[in-house]
């Protein structure tokens, strides 16, 4: 099998990965058919990186995948050099494939003298060479401004409605936002479950320390129902445990926690073990080893997005048509990572 899938007319791409997370980009190559372009990279005594790819990959279209996550600085810089390599190497395009994006929440100035390093990302990938870039449920869209160049954002939203609408009984469901920021997404999802309530968490956030908010009240009706919690990110969970806290002190018979990435950091399963939750559904936009895995947590594989992402990108078709869901012959793939 080939590393080089091609195309027409006279067009060849080519999948390539950082270390971060490299099961993902298998499992994304063999959905579409081919494997990942063998790349060889190790670090200097000193910390510094090294990459280079072992086959030609002069004029072919090529994605380079790569997780944001753990070592995150240590990952972004990698997949800044391979694109620098790629860059050198005369690649047609060069498309970062990043599932998750790196430091996606520092999007604004919440206070003076702080930076936006979103933007700096952003600015770094267009510098070292990338003609376009795609990502999964990033913390907030307008970030695609950020980028001089096309963005797709993908997002999970119909796997997850997928996994839900399959597993639970939908008429006793209320979906709950756990701020007022996810109010349009959390407006999809009742949407998308036949026009189920919606319910939102009024919460305060303190800008001076990081991954801490206080609930204060429930608007809309949660008592004796089944609420689904729709985020973006698990990061420390200390946010969406204090809603499943606020939620069960309100009345919620259950509660079921939905988010695009499981980042999982310090506390977070310890947190998420004792929270009380029926059920944690995750995408596995970041690596999520089965240390942290908990019996009633649920990973679901983002690798047939990727590559129907990928596929239409290469193929120069719509990328919008996957918000309503994956096509069909990504369907039939194992939906759990």
């Amino acid at each position: 099998m080939s590393s080089l899938l091609e195309g027409t007319p006279d067009k060849r791409m080519a999948l390539v990965t950082g270390r971060a997370y490299p099961e993902l980009a298998d499992q994304v190559a063999a959905c579409l058919g081919t494997k990942v372009l063998e790349t060889t990279a190790y670090d200097f005594a000193n910390g510094e990186m090294y990459v280079r790819f072992t086959e030609p990959v002069r004029g072919a279209d090529i994605f380079v995948l790569q997780c944001h996550s753990g070592l995150i600085n240590k990952w972004i810089m990698e997949q800044l050099i391979m694109i620098d390599a790629l860059k050198r190497a005369s690649a047609r395009t060069i498309t970062v494939v990043a599932p998750f994006m790196g430091y996606s929440r520092q999007d604004k100035k919440h206070q003076g003298r702080e930076p936006i390093t979103a933007r700096l990302i952003y600015d770094l990938f267009r510098t070292a060479g990338a003609d376009r870039i795609m990502t999964v449920d990033l913390h907030a869209a307008q970030e695609q401004g950020f980028f001089d160049a096309p963005v797709d954002h993908l997002t999970a939203t119909p796997v997850l409605i997928d996994y839900v609408r399959n597993h639970m009984p939908l008429e006793n469901t209320t979906v709950v936002s756990p701020d007022a920021g996810r109010i349009k997404v959390s407006e999809r999802w009742a949407a998308k479950l036949g026009g189920v309530p919606l319910a939102f968490i009024h919460k305060t956030r303190d800008t001076t320390r990081p991954n801490h908010a206080v609930a204060h009240g429930i608007i809309g009706d949660v008592l004796d129902r089944d609420c689904v919690v729709v985020d973006d990110m698990i990061d420390t969970a200390g946010t969406i445990c204090e809603a499943v806290r606020a939620l069960r002190e309100a009345g919620a018979r259950s509660v079921t926690l939905v988010a695009t990435h499981g980042l999982l950091s310090g506390p977070a399963v310890e947190r998420l073990s004792k929270c009380g939750a029926k059920e944690i559904v995750l995408m596995d936009t970041v690596p999520i080893p089965e240390e942290k895995r908990l019996p009633n947590m649920t990973v679901l594989s983002v690798a047939p997005l990727l590559a129907a992402g990928i596929r239409s990108v290469f193929e120069e078709g719509s990328v919008q048509t996957l918000l309503e869901g994956l096509p069909d012959d990504m369907r039939p793939r194992n939906i759990y990572a």
